[in-house]
């Protein structure tokens, strides 16, 4: 039997239940209310223990699961952000091609362009040196065919004189 002045320890977990029911089996058989009150305050401890340290068990799995989704939040917001950046740079990226494509389409324009343009100026150019040679051939032909109507007014003259010599 123990002394109600010097608290007890009792022992937890399988051990502390089975004592506590050897005391109060004990008391209720010899008629000692003390202890078999003690044998069912024993359990009711050694419970209450079992109890807490589930309950403590269950708390540090909340815990552990909550830290664990705000560990997964985190990670998720940090993937987005990652994955905006992403984005961001790709976009960056499609319109510094979009310009460099562009400013080469705009060369190739400006050069086809300039090309067409010294065409142009060739095909004028040649059309004057045409045109030009056409003008002094036709100054030409004016020519001879002014020295050759010279002539024949001169060949028509002397015919005329050696016809009519006293006319002049």
């Amino acid at each position: 039997m123990t002394n109600p002045e010097i608290p007890e320890r009792t022992r937890g977990g399988l051990a502390g239940k089975l004592a506590g029911r050897a005391k109060k089996a004990a008391g209720s058989a010899i008629g000692n209310d003390d202890l078999a009150r003690e044998g069912r305050l024993q359990e009711a401890q050694v419970e209450a223990e079992d109890d807490a340290a589930a309950a403590a068990d269950r708390a540090r799995q909340a815990e552990a699961e909550a830290e664990l989704e705000a560990e997964r939040s985190q990670n998720e917001v940090e993937r987005e952000r990652l994955e905006n950046e992403i984005a961001a740079r790709e976009r960056e990226d499609q319109i510094e091609r979009d310009r460099r494509e562009a400013e080469i389409a705009a060369q190739a324009n400006a050069e086809r362009e300039k090309a067409q343009a010294e065409s142009q100026q060739h095909l004028h150019e040649r059309g004057a040196d045409i045109a030009e040679r056409a003008a002094q051939a036709e100054r030409a032909a004016a020519a001879q065919e002014a020295a050759r109507l010279e002539q024949e007014a001169r060949a028509a003259e002397a015919s005329a004189d050696a016809i009519d010599p006293e006319e002049r």
